[in-house]
């Protein structure tokens, strides 16, 4: 078990344990050490969306990884992908992207790159905190590490997302609703759209470090929605606080998953020969109606633990080039690391533009099956429970083969997450409601 990391690094309550000025900047001379191989001079790039937090977070960082030898070169904010992609190509020894993704403001995290550009895994994250646990290594005052920052970083990173689309592709004539949820992508995303031709209406692209989120984004599209509608509009983009995911509104207002947009890109993919493997790489929270209408067109569905790094992890592994979440999380291996927002609404837009439909023809390629998801502020140990399993098997028997069952423990929030899914909606929601009330009456038995 990890003490401080969960599904996707670290990520708490700003000043709040493990969130605190002493524990970052531990956290940093940790990570730092952990990183530092061979005797050229080493260097960790820092990016950050635009929580107020940020700046403390960055700064405590900073100077753990300079107390250890770690120079430190900050780009200030940018999307998640950006900061993978540049601690790639800068040949850096780390990445670090500061935020807590779709969280409130009050939130913030920390996410790793390696030297190439992935995520970390389990052990290495359990390597870093067993360091917490000894005496960590500082240098003498003339090895100290020092401070940069990158003032082209923006500018490189938009190149490189271009460099994904075709080369004399563009988007004039398409009116884009942009909803960048006051976060990380509010000066990148509207400008390589409008430089592609695009016209963009923006929501959401005043950071003020406390209304990232806030009703906005990837998590609560409803404005782009509407936007969409009002503006008459021919589809709508909306990324989390780190854009590192995006969901789409159709010209009706409409609104398109990752699994929708996974399904349009496989289907092009494998109509134009580029699909790798045969295959897509999703999770378990997929819808089942992506793998039926996968399984019609010869394209098989692979799936992994949830969490983005868990589908890259699987697409290097067996060799599959495409890969996501049905939240938004789309990996396009060929050219990122990771899942990144802009990325996935450049190659949906260049479909769209290609293929001279309507948003509501071209992104909604199956019927989802009803899929019911509940959260439950309860401790994922209940699971563990003989009871809590017997309630989980009576769930299963019920779907009767007909559908999915999942639960899980939350690896960023203390819930567990219930989610079912079936040939009918009424029956899903029994089971989904079924299981909640019955862990409930299992903890209140507990404390008791």
């Amino acid at each position: 078990m990890r003490k401080f990391f969960g599904t996707d690094g670290i990520r708490g309550q700003a000043n709040s344990e493990p969130l605190t000025p002493h524990t970052l900047t531990r956290l940093g001379q940790a990570i730092g050490l952990h990183f530092m191989r061979g005797d050229h001079h080493h260097r960790v790039l820092i990016g950050k969306d635009t929580r107020l937090s940020g700046y403390m977070v960055e700064s405590a960082l900073a100077a753990g990884f300079s107390s250890v030898g770690m120079s430190v070169a900050t780009v200030g904010p940018l999307p998640t992908p950006a900061v993978a992609m540049l601690t790639r190509s800068m040949r850096a020894d780390l990445g670090v992207m500061i935020s807590a993704s779709h969280n409130q403001f009050a939130d913030n995290g920390i996410k790793l790159f390696d030297p190439d550009g992935f995520k970390l895994s389990d052990q290495v994250e359990k390597e870093i905190e067993a360091r917490l646990e000894s005496s960590l290594f500082l240098v003498g005052p003339s090895q100290l590490g020092q401070m940069v920052h990158l003032d082209d970083a923006i500018g490189r990173y938009i190149e490189f997302v271009k460099n994904s689309l075709p080369r004399h592709a563009h988007f004039e004539g398409l009116r884009v609703v942009v909803d960048c949820a006051n976060g990380a992508a509010y000066k990148v995303a509207p400008l390589i759209l409008r430089e592609l031709g695009a016209t963009v209406i923006p929501l959401a692209t005043s950071p003020n470090g406390l209304n990232i989120n806030d009703g906005c984004g990837a998590t609560a599209p409803q404005l782009m929605c509407e936007k969409v509608k009002e503006e008459n509009a021919h589809v709508g983009i909306a990324f989390d606080g780190d854009a590192d995911r995006v969901v789409f509104a159709d010209e009706c207002g409409g609104l398109i998953d990752g699994d929708q947009v996974m399904a349009l890109i496989a289907s092009d993919w494998h109509e134009r020969g580029i699909l790798k493997g045969n295959g897509l790489v999703a999770t378990h929270m997929s819808n089942l109606g992506l793998e039926r209408y996968l399984e019609i067109l010869g394209i098989s569905l692979v799936r992994a633990s949830i969490g983005d790094r868990y589908v890259a992890e699987k697409m290097r592994d067996e060799g599959y080039n495409l890969g996501g979440e049905s939240s938004g999380h789309v990996i396009f291996s060929d050219y990122a690391t990771s899942g990144d927002g802009l990325l996935t609404a450049l190659q949906v837009l260049t479909v769209l533009m290609r293929k001279k439909k309507p948003a509501s023809q071209v992104l909604k390629l199956f019927k989802p099956l009803p899929q019911i998801l509940k959260n439950v502020k309860l401790s994922p140990d209940l699971l563990q429970l003989p009871e809590a399993s017997e309630v989980i098997e009576k769930g299963r028997q019920t779907l009767n083969n007909k559908g999915r069952l999942l639960i899980r423990p939350s690896g960023t929030e203390p819930l567990i997450r219930i989610m079912a899914e079936g040939e009918e909606e009424r029956v899903a929601r029994e089971v989904v409601e079924s299981i909640a009330k019955a862990l409930m009456m299992l903890s209140q038995r507990d404390v008791a």
